[in-house]
């Protein structure tokens, strides 16, 4: 294992040696916690079960509850996911934000299905064989959002690298019976929603309406979306309870694509020129998933969880010079059983699951001439005028985790976890018009095993280490957009277009971790470094000469440091409280030893990446919040023949937060810095500046308010 030569590494053991000294256990950063709610006579504290929950995880997590998140501008899960040690995520002026954990999704840019890490809802699968799409994912429609980093994520099915995002929906539980919100701001920026959740004697429920307008900061960037969500809980006896959830949205914006790092220097609200040229722009007319989770509790000591799922997402892209209709459909089902007993004469918790996600038969994805197309180069005077049938082709797939996992108490305070996931994947690839009778039908079967240790010490600090596999089975669709195989060059509209799918490598990666959290007298941290050693993965390469698409890589090693600390600076009772959140990613992405870059930097993410909020708190409601953020300079290319910049940006908040009512003012980027927000790697640009870049926000101003009915 190489050894990291930055200060962080080298300060590591010494910040571990002065926080073990701490009083009690915590989790959280950036959230405030909640006091407990009682409801009908029955008090509750998810969020507070949820922490406890994932302090009993031997590896990194993060919690983050919206109560926090909503003092203040809520636009998408960018501002869900900030202020969180390990997870990078950056808007490009719309909801299609990047999200990296520990390098997952590395390759991929913004706006396209997500790839890296497995997203839940409720603990049911959203995330396909496709990757994950990202309208449905509505951030006030959410009580709080659990993440297990890496392989941590194991009890919950995800094995892919970056781990899984869990984003728990409000109930009538946690849900005032009536909440108004608006949000406004900067760029024609409008959100609206309204909620109502209650509990009425065996059943609660929860409803919201949300919808959203912005014309972006880039020329040709306006945007909308608007949906609903539900779900519906019943207590039907007291050992079985059962939940129906609906989510509906429908969302489009105009793509204004990428910029070079001089263009963003020069004027980062212009588009590029080609997309205004052909009016890009993303529609996805009506995502609807429904679900319903029951829960059966069997005795005192074991439980059985089962999940049902249907998702439904048609997308209309017109991106680039093809338009390209696709209408998926995903079924998914998971099943839990959980226990304690005793293990050995040793206390003991064993949990085996299950999860499957299956593509429904659909039509074929169709690919249309968004401009004027000329198939053959040496014949320009053949051309096909917009619409003209291109392609067709289908690509489907399932994922399917069985997955058995046990905790046992080893000795007083000192917990050893151990689980071994099997992994069965298919996938189905053909180019249906013309017809080429090449079609890829293939299935394979992998496995993920996992050992931790974890070990309370009596001051209450945790200290912990795991060795874990994880596997992330390739995309369909990656299989024939990451062909080499084309149709010849003809003055067919399918002249050049890939042919033929070819097989893909699962991306494997062998991890271990060690870390340690707790609350000291500095504050609630935790910090955590993992090392792993990743096989066939998902990167740009060079398939053949001069021919680039994502295909299985040489070994690469992705290796970092995550930290995070909110202190109490100053505690002045009715006078209020000054705390200093922050947290830190430090990030190593190589390639072992490659043919074509060597030891070079995997591109698109920064090294260095850092965020942190200094905020005074009155006790009779009012905040002021300074924040700033730091990214170091980022590898645009896999040859690191050129560099995003670095940047630093500031921004400030003002609110009042009362029982049943808020109201805060924003201000963001308050420099106006210049800056790219994030890269979609290319190959080898050969130090010449290629428009891979979606430029930051510039300086903005937002204010909002909201009433509940409590």
């Amino acid at each position: 294992m190489p050894n990291l030569l930055t200060p962080p590494t080298r300060l590591a053991p010494l910040c571990l040696a002065c926080l073990f000294a701490s009083p009690a256990p915590a989790q959280e950063h950036g959230a405030a916690q909640l006091d407990a709610i009682t409801i009908s006579g029955v008090k509750l504290d998810e969020v507070a079960l949820a922490r406890e929950q994932l302090n009993e995880v031997p590896g990194g997590t993060n919690l983050i509850d919206m109560q926090r998140v909503e003092q203040g501008r809520v636009a998408g899960v960018a501002d869900v996911l900030a202020y969180q040690p390990g997870v990078y995520a950056q808007s490009p002026g719309n909801e299609g934000v990047k999200i990296s954990i520990r390098g997952s999704g590395i390759n991929r840019g913004p706006g396209a299905h997500a790839s890296g890490s497995h997203i839940l809802l409720d603990g049911l699968p959203l995330t396909g064989s496709g990757g994950t799409p990202y309208e449905l994912l509505e951030p006030l429609w959410l009580s709080r959002a659990e993440v297990l980093r890496g392989a941590n994520g194991f009890d919950r099915g995800a094995l892919a690298l970056g781990g899984a995002v869990d984003y728990i929906t409000r109930s009538g539980f946690d849900a005032p019976r009536l909440q108004l919100r608006m949000e406004a701001g900067s760029d024609g920026y409008l959100k609206r929603h309204v909620a109502s959740g209650q509990v009425i004697d065996n059943l609660d429920y929860y409803v919201g309406v949300t919808d959203l307008h912005y014309d972006g900061q880039q020329d040709h960037a306006a945007g909308s979306g608007k949906g609903v969500v539900a779900n519906l809980g019943l207590q039907l006896t007291p050992d079985l309870e059962t939940r129906f959830f609906l989510r509906y949205r429908e969302t489009e914006h105009q793509s204004p694509g990428r910029l070079t790092q001089s263009q963003i220097d020069d004027d980062p609200t212009q588009a590029n020129a080609a997309n205004i040229a052909r009016d890009a722009k993303r529609e996805q007319p009506g995502s609807t998933w429904l679900a319903n989770k029951t829960t059966l509790r069997l005795d005192d000591v074991s439980t059985l969880e089962m999940g049902l799922v249907y998702h439904h997402y048609p997308m209309d892209l017109m991106e680039s010079p093809y338009r390209i209709r696709v209408d998926y459909s995903d079924i998914s089902a998971t099943l839990n059983y959980k226990r304690e007993h005793e293990l050995f004469g040793l206390n003991a918790n064993t949990t085996v699951g299950w999860r499957t996600t299956t593509n429904l038969p659909s039509s074929d994805a169709k690919e249309t001439a968004y401009e004027v197309w000329t198939p053959d180069r040496l014949q320009p005077s053949v051309t096909y005028p917009v619409g003209t049938l291109m392609r067709k082709y289908e690509h489907q797939g399932s994922d399917n985790v069985l997955h058995v996992s046990n905790e046992l108490e080893l000795a007083p305070r000192l917990w050893l976890t151990s689980g071994l996931a099997l992994i069965y994947t298919q996938r189905e690839v053909e180019v249906t018009w013309p017809n080429t009778d090449e079609r890829l039908v293939e299935s394979t079967w992998d496995y993920a095993p996992r050992l931790g240790l974890r070990y309370q010490l009596e001051s209450g600090a945790a200290v912990y280490g795991n060795l874990s596999r994880s596997v992330e089975p390739p995309h369909p669709w990656s299989m024939i957009w990451g062909s080499p195989i084309r149709f010849d060059e003809t003055t067919q509209p399918w002249s050049r277009r890939q042919s033929t799918p070819v097989s893909l490598d699962n991306q494997t990666a062998t991890t271990f971790e060690v870390g340690a959290r707790g609350d000291s007298l500095i504050g609630l941290w935790d910090l955590a470094y993992y090392y792993a050693q990743v096989r066939h993965e998902l990167l740009t390469i060079e398939v053949e000469p001069n021919i680039f698409a994502e295909s299985n890589a040489s070994p690469t090693v992705h290796q970092g440091i995550e930290a995070g600390l909110t202190s109490t600076l100053w505690q002045g009772g009715e006078l209020g409280a000054l705390a200093l959140r922050q947290a830190y990613t430090f990030s190593d992405f190589h390639y072992r030893d490659d043919d074509a870059f060597g030891d070079s930097r995997l591109p698109g993410l920064p090294r260095h990446y850092y965020q942190g909020e200094l905020r005074y708190q009155h006790s009779a409601g009012v905040y002021l919040g300074l924040n700033a953020q730091h990214a170091s300079k980022v590898p645009v290319d896999y040859a690191n023949s050129w560099n995003a910049d670095a940047y630093t940006i500031f921004g400030a908040t003002l609110g009042y937060d009362a029982p049943s009512w808020q109201a805060w003012l924003e201000l963001r980027n308050l420099t106006d810095e210049r800056y790219a927000a994030t890269v979609t790697p290319g190959y080898n640009d050969n130090g010449v500046e290629a428009a891979r870049l979606t430029p930051g926000e510039g300086f903005g101003v937002y204010t909002g308010f909201s009433w509940s009915w409590l």
